[in-house]
């Protein structure tokens, strides 16, 4: 155990306290948070630590990838075995201390890997096997993609993870997960061959497809059954790919649309995927298309349509470690505080791309004559193919798999504290607007599903979880008659 200054601790949680997001439940006073931290200090074992403010290890395990998403807690607990997991979850469900749990940090909206209260972060859960002869990688909790990648480097065996760096594995998982390999595999989560579970009770319990209940919610249920320590995926060969990035600033974007309208109507090749992002900051307004194929050369005409608008600055056959960790440079940004929403879309139309441009342009305008020169609006336009929610059984993610939604992203970055509310505000204006635009545009989205990795705070969960919210709440109930994960923040049934 470390422990510094408590008094700076109790400091730092009056803050705290204030600025944590709305709750339905009463907690404890925050004088009760620090006696919850040193009760788990005292009974867990050498594998785990508790830490204080101002720590330095403290001060990683609570940082978040947007620190609009960080908030002060009374301590952090760095859990290093399920049997610890489960003792310090036994003493928050006794104490009722809030607490928050943490991956890789990438979670854009507040409270939902972060509280005032008891921060875990999952950063001992490491380790990665991988097993050749079933084809399967174990991989832990608090890793990130790019920890993943590394360690598969050449084992010519590779899994359905992450697109972008600093993504972490257990969130992503846990949501949904989409992937450079999504056309070929389905979504994450349809790749799983097996949980290790700590129950809010403390039972640890590996649930894998026989377990019909639990193996239906933790698919895109989040944090709502207990602590994921582990997981299993399947594993697919690997060898080179191919890909690369092209941005252009202004000129040309009606030909982006339409390449990006033609490639998702003509391309068929599942190997085949972009990711096409809108950018406007102070003003000036972009777009970068980020191109892949799994495969070392993709075949003549995939991509002919991109190749013929941009001057290419970076395309080339590489390992899939390197492709993605190639700079994707306007995402990259320096701007620390951040919210992703998003706008499911049946179709990429020109109708709709039109006014995703618009969008883009109308809030790098309007947040530039706010004053806001520092505030970046990006949009992602993500094409997968029609057939991506084929390759799993019903799970609490997506709702429904007969209708192929497609996540398009919302990100606004920004660096000063004090504008979060305004942010936050033009984020949910430029959500409707686009969601209304699709609906104009003639597709069936008014009430479509969101995906809840993207989705921005303060939603109903049944715009994520739609028809199978009774049953996901249900399934809780069972394992957690006492909520102890309703301590937690994230989308709660």
């Amino acid at each position: 155990m470390v422990k510094l200054n408590p008094l700076a601790s109790a400091a730092f949680l009056s803050f705290a306290v204030l600025a944590h997001a709305e709750t339905q439940q009463h907690f404890p006073d925050t004088t009760s948070f620090l006696d919850a931290c040193d009760r788990i200090a005292g009974a867990i074992s050498g594998a785990s630590a508790v830490f204080y403010p101002p720590s330095a290890q403290y001060t990683v395990d609570i940082a978040h990838w947007a620190q609009s998403s960080t908030i002060q807690s009374a301590c952090s607990v760095e859990p290093g075995t399920p049997q610890d997991v489960a003792e310090i979850l036994r003493i928050l469900g006794d104490t009722r201390i809030p607490f928050a749990v943490k991956g890789g940090g990438h979670a854009t909206n507040p409270g939902f890997s972060s509280t005032p209260g008891v921060h875990i972060s999952m950063t001992r859960f490491n380790k990665v096997n991988v097993d050749h002869v079933a084809k399967t990688v174990a991989m832990g909790a608090g890793l990130t993609w790019d920890d993943v990648y590394v360690a598969l480097d050449g084992t010519g065996l590779n899994v359905c993870g992450g697109r972008v760096t600093g993504v972490g594995v257990a969130g992503f998982i846990l949501g949904g997960g989409y992937s450079w390999k999504t056309n070929q595999f389905g979504l994450t989560l349809d790749t799983v061959v097996s949980f290790e579970l700590v129950l809010p009770n403390g039972t640890i319990k590996t649930v894998t497809a026989s377990d019909e209940d639990l193996w239906f919610g933790l698919r895109g249920g989040f944090n709502n059954f207990g602590i994921v320590t582990n997981f299993v995926l399947k594993a697919h060969p690997q060898g080179e790919v191919w890909g690369g990035y092209a941005i252009m600033f202004d000129f040309s974007i009606d030909e982006v649309n339409a390449a990006i309208v033609r490639f998702q109507k003509e391309v068929t090749d599942k190997k085949a995927t972009i990711l096409p992002t809108y950018n406007s900051i102070a003003d000036v307004h972009s777009v970068e298309v980020l191109m892949f194929y799994d495969g070392p050369e993709p075949p003549q005409g995939i991509f002919d349509h991109f190749l013929a608008i941009f001057d290419i600055p970076e395309l080339s056959s590489t390992s899939f470690l390197n492709r993605l960790q190639s700079p994707s440079p306007l995402r990259n940004s320096v701007l620390r505080r951040g919210h992703f929403s998003t706008v499911p879309v049946l179709e990429y139309s020109p109708a709709f791309m039109n006014a995703l441009v618009n969008e883009t342009q109308f809030w790098g305008a309007k947040l530039a004559e706010m004053g806001l020169l520092d505030t970046l609006a990006s949009y992602d336009v993500e094409p997968f193919d029609p057939a991506l929610f084929s390759y799993g059984l019903p799970s609490a993610y997506p709702p429904d798999r007969s209708r192929p939604l497609l996540p398009t992203n919302i990100y606004f970055a920004w660096a000063d504290p004090s504008l979060d509310a305004a942010v936050t505000d033009a984020l949910r204006q430029t959500t409707d607007a686009l969601r209304a635009a699709a609906v104009a545009d003639g597709q069936d989205v008014a009430n479509a599903f969101s995906y809840g990795n993207y989705a921005l705070f303060g939603m109903p969960v049944e715009v994520v979880y739609g028809s199978n919210v009774p049953r996901l709440a249900e399934i809780r109930k069972a394992v957690d008659p006492t909520n102890v994960m309703g301590l937690a923040g994230g989308w709660k049934f």
